[in-house]
């Protein structure tokens, strides 16, 4: 056997053997970089590999035809533009109503609905493909998973050789560079989304004002949730894409610009993004104020006053006043059990409750029951509820609530049980969702006008501004158009 020491210097020069072979020039950095431990094929196949999960988590794809072609001819008419034309690019738009964009290796890449109704024009859309473009030709993928590779080695030969502490050491090492090379990342991509619009010829500006609105709404969903809009600089999509205004117009200015022209495209993308739909969609619930209500499972429920309900594929949430929460889903209703032994068998066997009361929610027979946990952040209130709604499904209600709270909202979350109640087809029919609708602005409309038309819930003008790229105190202008958010 190996000593210790001979078996790290092995490691060591296998790492370095590595690390040589595997740095190469990146044709659309220019940069030297370590990809070593992943070849182009193997990104390929990753990306295809996991489209469907990606797909699965966002709603999938959203199904309107038009739109569909529209963002694939924009993205491959970039991606041509790019140094791997040749590969197989698949441009998806996912149906979620959230703003978000990203890319798998191998030419995989996705925006959501959400993103596409707050941008303005062609240009602010070609601006986002081409950023997600920039991180699959820069391989940002495959350099991270070499880099981790390496840093795992490493990793490895310090524990064996001097000992956990320092072994975990390393491995902080190695992650702490792999995360450092986001910002880095994240402005190369903006260099190369830069230089594949202006190869297109668009408006290379269109990345900053997308930005702009970016962090407008973002702002505006602070409000909503009464936070500081501030705080949005570090979280929300700035957290998880750090890229500043002031980095955009750093790669604008550091990339040789085509002047062939500066194409926008207002009219041509507003007219196909008429009728797109906003919000949830109704086959996954639609929030109406503190109601949630399910036209395909034909359900609806109301959360108290000073909840505000978030809906996500698998949950829908209500954030309430101190720390109060309020989750329900539904699960499979498993055999012939009734929904006591479902809560003391199934739901949480592990878990110890003084008693489980039987309860008829609406005809529907149910179980509730509760106990106390401590956490970090302070001692709270845990109560089940399962309702039985066929011998099918079951509905499930969590809530919690701190300790010192719980008698306070007792009747008011006992009530969000008790509006459980079952619609009619009819009824469900009547239940549609908000759409993007786009119009010409008359010479009676104004901004507060207009606004108050709007079929969402609160902050009606702030939004309507912000969807149409509007400053506090700017007006409108006959004949402009507009978007508008009507069911």
């Amino acid at each position: 056997m190996l000593s210790d020491l001979k078996f790290v210097v092995i490691i060591l020069i296998m790492l370095a053997t590595i690390s040589v072979s595997g740095c190469s020039i990146n044709p659309a950095t220019g940069d030297s970089s370590f990809t070593g431990l992943m070849s182009l094929n193997d990104e390929i196949r990753l990306g295809r590999k996991e489209h469907s999960k990606i797909l699965q988590s966002f709603g999938g794809r959203y199904n309107d035809e038009v739109i569909g072609d529209y963002v694939s001819n924009i993205g491959n008419r970039l991606a041509a533009k790019s140094e791997l034309p040749s590969i197989k690019w698949t441009f998806t738009v996912l149906n979620s109503p959230i703003i978000n964009a990203l890319a798998l290796p191998g030419g995989y890449v996705y925006v959501t609905r959400g993103l596409m109704a707050l941008a303005s024009n062609e240009a602010e859309l070609a601006g986002v493909l081409a950023h997600e473009i920039g991180h699959v030709t820069a391989r940002h993928t495959a350099q991270r998973y070499s880099s981790s590779m390496l840093a795992g080695g490493v990793s490895m030969a310090a524990n064996i050789f001097l000992g956990s502490a320092a072994g975990d050491l390393a491995n902080f090492a190695g992650k702490a560079a792999i995360q450092s090379y986001s910002r880095k990342q994240e402005f190369e991509a903006d260099t190369l989304g830069v230089r594949y619009l202006s190869r297109g010829s668009y408006n290379t500006n269109s990345m900053v004002s997308f930005l702009n609105k970016l962090r407008a709404h973002s702002q505006l969903e602070a409000k909503r949730q009464k936070k500081d809009p501030a705080s949005v600089d570090h979280s929300d999509m700035f957290a998880t894409h750090p890229r500043t205004i002031d980095r955009v117009n750093r790669a604008i200015s550091s990339t040789t610009l085509t002047k062939s022209g500066f194409k926008t495209g207002s009219v041509d993308y507003l007219e196909r993004l008429h009728n797109i739909l906003y919000g949830d969609d109704p086959k996954d619930g639609l929030i109406k104020g503190r109601v949630f209500v399910h036209p395909a499972m034909l359900f609806s429920f109301k959360v108290p006053k000073g909840f505000q309900l978030y809906n996500n594929p698998r949950s829908v949430i209500g954030k309430g006043p101190n720390d109060s929460i309020i989750q329900f889903d539904t699960a499979n209703k498993p055999n012939n059990k009734s929904m006591v032994n479902y809560i003391r068998k199934i739901w949480a066997p592990n878990t110890k409750f003084l008693k489980i009361d039987k309860i008829n929610v609406n005809g529907m027979p149910g179980a509730t029951t509760k106990t106390r946990t401590r956490q970090k952040n302070g001692t709270f209130d845990l109560r089940l509820t399962a309702i039985k709604y066929n011998n099918s499904r079951i509905y499930r209600f969590i809530y919690l609530t701190r300790a010192n709270q719980t008698q306070k909202l007792n009747l008011s979350l006992r009530q969000t049980t008790y509006s459980l109640r079952n619609i009619s087809v009819p009824e469900a029919q009547k239940i549609l969702p908000n759409r993007v609708i786009v119009q010409a602005v008359g010479a009676e409309n104004s901004v507060k006008n207009i606004s108050e038309l709007m079929s969402i819930d609160n902050f009606k003008e702030e939004t309507f501004r912000v969807i149409n790229g509007l400053k506090p105190s700017e007006e409108l202008r006959k004949g402009q158009l507009i978007k508008v958010i009507l069911k």
